[in-house]
């Protein structure tokens, strides 16, 4: 079944990854692999991931956890600075 979220980022946490106002509750039937897209501003991932992931480095993934929002994180680095995604940006979510 396809679906469509969107929401925004509505804060940037200490170390720059992106919280959007997406809870996880509305993905529950949402796939996990790669046929499930993540675009936020112009910057997309693929599939969704628990925050003990083991993606590489500079990876751009998108972080469920349990009664949390969406969290778009950038591996060991800042989203925020190092893609220039702000506070209002869009972030849309299909499958």
């Amino acid at each position: 079944m396809a679906g469509t979220l969107t929401g925004k980022v509505v804060e940037i946490d200490e170390t720059g990854n992106l919280i959007t106002d997406i809870p996880v509750q509305s993905l529950a039937g949402a796939p996990t692999d790669a046929s499930l897209r993540v675009v936020v501003d112009e910057h997309e991932t693929y599939g969704l991931y628990s925050a003990d992931h083991t993606q590489p480095a500079m990876t751009l993934v998108a972080i469920v956890q349990e009664d949390g929002p969406l969290k778009i994180v950038l591996v060991d680095d800042s989203a925020s600075a190092m893609l220039g995604v702000h506070i209002g940006a869009a972030v849309e979510v299909a499958w």
